[in-house]
């Protein structure tokens, strides 16, 4: 059985510094899709629907074409549900679908990996956004997991260190 692990948490947050140290370390670990779509096609991000079902195409894309027994996933949809009520929009129809599907197919595991903010924002050319409001979207995006029955396990700030091998130890103990 494929074991499909969450790690999430709002920008800024420090989970994919988090998952490129897991994919160092040997994990198999699934990017981001909304950090590559803005790349790929920035003319969707002022279009909030649009730009949501592309990340949900990404986001759907990869993890249908990942191998593996254990999957690392930076982000999931649910996620994209969370920057969908963040941005005040309702969830697209394909977002929607979708999140139907990874409940009734029970894609992810139930325990989420919840990386919690370390206090400040370090720019990059796909993340604009200010503490105060990571630290909003960090609250919907909580929210919104708990809502769906989402465990989250939570990594507190700390080093890169310590916090890789706080998740590294959540993955070898399994679901």
């Amino acid at each position: 059985m494929t074991r499909r692990i969450v790690l999430t948490g709002a920008p800024g947050a420090g989970k994919t510094s988090i998952a490129l140290a897991l994919r160092a370390a040997g994990h198999l670990v699934v990017d981001e899709a909304a950090t590559d779509v803005i790349a790929e096609t920035p003319h969707l991000e002022g279009d909030g629907p649009a730009f949501l079902d592309r990340i949900v195409a990404v986001q759907r894309t990869r993890q249908l074409a990942a191998r593996g027994a254990v999957q690392v996933f930076d982000r999931s949809p649910v996620c994209t549900l969370a920057l969908a009520v963040y941005s005040g929009l309702p969830p697209t129809v394909t977002l929607a679908a979708e999140a139907e599907r990874i409940e009734r197919e029970g894609t992810y595991e139930r325990r989420v990996v919840f990386v919690r903010l370390m206090g400040f924002i370090v720019p990059t050319a796909a993340r604009r956004i200010s503490l105060a409001d990571s630290q909003r979207f960090e609250r919907i995006h909580e929210e919104v997991y708990r809502g769906l029955g989402y465990e989250l396990v939570e990594v507190p700030p700390g080093t890169l260190q310590d916090r890789v091998a706080l998740v590294a130890e959540l993955i070898a103990a399994g679901g």
